[in-house]
């Protein structure tokens, strides 16, 4: 008989949670009728976050992908009017994407949808479950050691 092995269990458990909240930020995408997938939804927040328009070698840097996949991903968002395309000022070779007033608009509605996503996958938890939860993932996403419990970094 071997002894459990608790690593082995939270990284189920993480990936289990992490398939929950694809398929219910995916179902509250859907309700909303964005025509956006949460592929394309990742790249609009992205996108969001420049000062001006990036190539799409900057979105595949900043996405960690391929850039053929962000070629398709535009492809996408233009076709739905979300995103278009754009010369570059200074290197008309160079192409940039910029986002669309309906591109803005279906971001406003993606932020509401992600909020009534975390709103369901948080319910059981109450505040200070939440609290502590939100200082743990800090700790995975930093990388550093957490805290005690009880004590808060300054």
């Amino acid at each position: 008989m071997t002894a459990p092995d608790p690593d082995g269990l939270l990284a189920e458990q993480l990936l289990r949670l992490t398939r929950r909240v694809h398929r219910i930020q995916k179902r509250h995408l859907e309700r909303r009728e964005l025509g956006v997938t949460p592929a394309q939804s990742r790249l609009l927040r992205t996108l969001a976050h420049y000062g001006s328009p990036p190539r799409m070698t900057d979105l595949a840097e900043r996405l960690e992908v391929v850039p053929r996949a962000v070629t398709a991903l535009v492809d996408g968002l233009e076709a739905n009017g979300k995103v278009r395309r754009v010369p570059d000022p200074a290197n008309r070779r160079v192409i940039r994407i910029e986002l669309t007033d309906d591109g803005r608009a279906a971001l406003r509605e993606l932020r509401v949808a992600r909020r009534s996503a975390a709103e369901e996958i948080l319910a059981p938890l109450d505040g200070e479950q939440r609290e502590a939860l939100g200082r743990l993932l800090d700790t995975l996403i930093d990388g550093k050691t957490a805290p005690p419990c009880g004590e808060t970094s300054l």
